[in-house]
């Protein structure tokens, strides 16, 4: 059994002149990396997707237009991109103090590195522009070589660092974080948006919309075709379904001969990786939290915030909307990932709390959620940016690294978590409860 839908996004024009017949998946059977159930995928088409009957995970999908939009998404967004970081993204002037900023992301950067915090520089280039621009450039290069049926150098390992880069784009929380700033500096200072910040907005768009357009089990499919062999074999008990690309390899193989993944049953020492990223976490959550985060000076006055505290004075100044927002990124999600993570590897290893699909939602909803902690971060990095002046300051404090690796560490915690060992969890309990109502009867 299997949940399949059709997807009709496009007119009947527009699906003529895009259909080839060589862009169909055929059929075949895979392994759901994330709760582990087998399944049979029917012969998807242009529009097309399967997902897992049991847990829902989207298991296979053909674009509508497979081989034309997701390249004409990453060229109109590097097009945009190369607009974005070269024009001016907003000006901060205060008539009364003198202080006048133009911030554009090399200004930006170029600040970072002048005051001596070149880590929250390299975090800032890495995740706004560096990971995009190499995951567009990237996804043209395969792309073109898909579009135009032709095999290019280096093909499958651009197109596995490309289906890896995605969940490191961090330009919508970068956007996010300008507007929570801009709602901070408008109560005291004039702030005027340039044409960058409006064309941001279109890029983190246009970026979800080419990384939801890479279906990377299609994209192998095509490469290999390319290639002249099919990466579909039939599976039997000496084969191992790739938990990357969902393709059946014998056991022999270290890696897969598919994509070039390690090959597995289950992620080797997944509850100890994830569980020494999420104790260093924890650990480095405590400086993160009593070391002042940022420093704001003027000439009469000197100020230093901890998280807590300046989300403190931000709702008793009246801003509320942003200590929400800073407290809900900065506080809320960081324990309630460490919190539903200790929890996932517990039940892995122990047992469930609760129903399988709730745990199994627990840790989507987790994974997904880490990113925007970051918030906080960027919001320091614009606000030092605007004020660097000695009529006005703003500068990190030694929080500001602790609290930046706290979120890293808890996406790697998550990304190294295997969660069909929750599902094998869950077999187990079933099978242990069955075998004792047998022995009572």
């Amino acid at each position: 059994m299997f949940r399949y839908r059709k997807i009709e996004t496009y007119q009947r024009l527009w699906r003529l002149k895009g259909f080839k017949q060589y862009a169909t998946l055929p059929e075949h059977t895979l392994d759901c990396p994330e709760c582990g159930q087998r399944v049979d995928v029917p012969r998807l088409s242009q529009g097309q997707e399967c997902c897992c009957p049991r847990c829902g995970y989207r298991l296979a999908r053909v674009e509508a237009s497979p081989f034309l939009a997701p390249l004409c998404f990453a060229i109109g967004s590097l097009i945009i991109m190369t607009i974005v970081y070269t024009q001016m993204f907003i000006t901060v002037e205060m008539p009364g103090v003198g202080v006048y900023s133009e911030l554009s992301f090399p200004s930006m950067v170029k600040t970072l590195i002048l005051q001596d915090f070149g880590v929250l520089a390299e975090v800032m280039f890495i995740l706004t522009f560096g990971t995009p621009l190499l995951f567009l450039v990237l996804c043209t290069y395969v792309f073109t070589a898909l579009h135009l049926q032709t095999h290019v150098p280096a093909l499958l390992y651009a197109t596995r660092t490309m289906v890896r880069l995605r969940e490191w784009i961090m330009v919508d929380v970068f956007f996010i974080s300008t507007l929570v700033a801009y709602i901070k500096l408008q109560s005291v200072a004039l702030v005027t948006f340039g044409p960058s910040f409006w064309l941001m907005l279109v890029l983190a768009v246009l970026l979800i919309r080419t990384s939801v357009s890479v279906p990377q089990h299609w994209v192998y499919y095509q490469i290999h075709l390319l290639i002249g062999r099919s990466p579909i074999e039939q599976n039997d008990l000496h084969q191992i379904c790739c938990s990357r690309c969902l393709y059946f390899r014998p056991e022999s193989e270290h890696e897969c001969g598919v994509c070039g993944t390690i090959l597995f049953t289950r992620r080797p020492q997944s509850l100890k990786i994830s569980s020494a990223f999420l104790l260093a976490a924890m650990i480095l959550y405590i400086p993160a939290n009593t070391f002042p985060i940022m420093i704001s000076s003027n000439p009469t006055a000197l100020e230093i915030s901890t998280i807590m505290s300046g989300i403190i004075y931000m709702w008793d100044d009246g801003d509320r909307l942003i200590a929400v927002i800073i407290f809900s990124a900065s506080i809320a999600v960081p324990i309630l990932k460490i919190l539903s993570m200790s929890v996932l590897i517990l039940s892995a290893h122990f047992g469930l709390p609760a129903s399988i699909n709730k745990m199994s939602l627990t840790y989507r909803i987790t994974e997904s959620i880490g990113r925007w902690s970051m918030i906080d971060i960027f919001v320091i990095i614009i606000l030092m940016s605007a004020f660097h002046t000695p009529m006005a300051r703003v500068l990190p404090g030694p929080a500001a690294i602790y609290f930046c690796l706290v979120v890293l560490l808890t996406m790697l915690s998550a990304h190294f978590f295997d969660s069909r060992l929750l599902w094998d969890k869950h077999h187990q309990s079933q099978t242990d409860l069955s075998k004792l109502k047998h022995a009572h009867e």
